[in-house]
């Protein structure tokens, strides 16, 4: 009995995940809002998959027993007062110290029993951040949904340069230096869309693994509102896209304005060059107008682009600032050697 115990203690000692698990902290993030019939099978189904991970519970002001259910399951339960799943995350990422954070919902869509794998290959090759791709069929993952995702990755992958298969996941694992760098400015389901960018504006290291994507309990449900929800995502899109890429979004409005100008304008001008005569004067008044606020926006592009590029520099030397994954990792190994000598 006692040599199948050292066995397998060796032989947890020699996994990664194992190891990793014994000398680093890992916090499971559960952004909840009347999740009461779910958020126990979530947090149970994490600390099995994680043994040793701290579960966090974040209520969002639940009209349910959301709160109580969490804290008999064994999680840590805190409140966020500001509705939003992005205000909620955000206090997540500034309230809990880790090395490693794994952020989830308590719907208990998201294949929990996974964690463990997320976890390891985050470690192993030194990443940032892995989502985790949801592959659903029928109602577990709505082809309305499903279409709509594939819009949004196609944008944000014309937008900012190579980009995720889904970018609306919200199964996620970061590094402690992907959440302690992120900004957070998002409010509501928008959240994840800023996830991805930041990581695509930063050139982080990431990963997609393809996971099951389960169909809600008939008790529970979605908090997702389609139309609404999509038109706040699009314009969290603009808004990222004009101040990452300011010399972009304002150059193709300048260019805007540079052709009505001179579609306004030609016409006054080959008047004016045939007869020396200027018969429609507010048309090129107008005309010269728009051409100036051509030219502003054109300034306005040049110096926020040149604001953004130090914006950028802050965030990465804060990056840099923090340990990678691994470290953690090369480090103990290290000290363990160091132990070993001494004897």
């Amino acid at each position: 009995m006692n040599s199948s115990l050292r066995f397998r203690d060796e032989l947890a000692a020699m996994l990664p995940q194992a190891s990793f698990v014994k000398n680093r902290s890992i916090a499971v993030l559960l952004p909840c809002y009347n999740e009461e019939a779910t958020v126990a099978t979530v947090i149970e189904g994490f600390r099995r998959a994680v043994p040793g991970a701290s579960v966090y519970v974040y209520d969002n002001n639940s009209t349910d027993r959301t709160a109580e259910v969490a804290a008999a399951a064994g999680a840590i339960v805190r409140h966020e007062c500001l509705q939003g799943k992005g205000n909620v995350v955000r206090r997540m990422f500034a309230d809990i110290e880790a090395d490693i954070y794994v952020l989830a919902d308590g719907d208990s869509t998201y294949d929990a029993s996974a964690a463990g794998r997320l976890v390891e290959s985050l470690v192993i090759k030194n990443l940032d951040m892995i989502v985790a791709v949801r592959v659903g069929e029928g109602q577990a993952y709505r082809p309305g949904h499903r279409a709509g995702n594939r819009l949004f990755n196609w944008i944000v992958a014309r937008l900012f340069g190579e980009s995720f298969t889904d970018i609306l996941s919200g199964y996620r694992v970061v590094s402690r230096r992907f959440a302690k760098s992120f900004p957070a400015l998002s409010s509501g389901f928008e959240i994840e869309t800023e996830l991805s960018i930041h990581a695509l504006d930063l050139k982080l290291a990431t990963l997609e693994i393809p996971l099951n994507y389960g169909a809600r309990p008939g008790n529970s449900s979605s908090k997702l509102r389609t139309y609404r929800d999509g038109l706040r995502i699009l314009f969290n899109i603009a808004m990222m896209y004009r101040a990452l890429k300011p010399f972009r979004f304002f150059g193709v409005i300048a260019l805007g304005l540079f052709s009505v100008s001179f579609v306004l304008g030609a016409p006054v001008v080959f008047t004016y060059i045939e007869t020396g005569l200027v018969p429609r004067l507010p048309t090129a008044i107008l005309a010269a107008s728009i051409m100036q606020l051509g030219f502003m926006s054109l300034t306005c592009g040049v110096i926020i682009d040149a604001i953004s590029a130090g914006r950028l520099e802050m965030k990465r030397m804060r990056y840099l600032d923090l340990a990678a994954p691994a470290a953690g990792r090369a480090q103990h190994g290290a000290e363990e050697a160091v132990g070993h000598g001494a004897r």
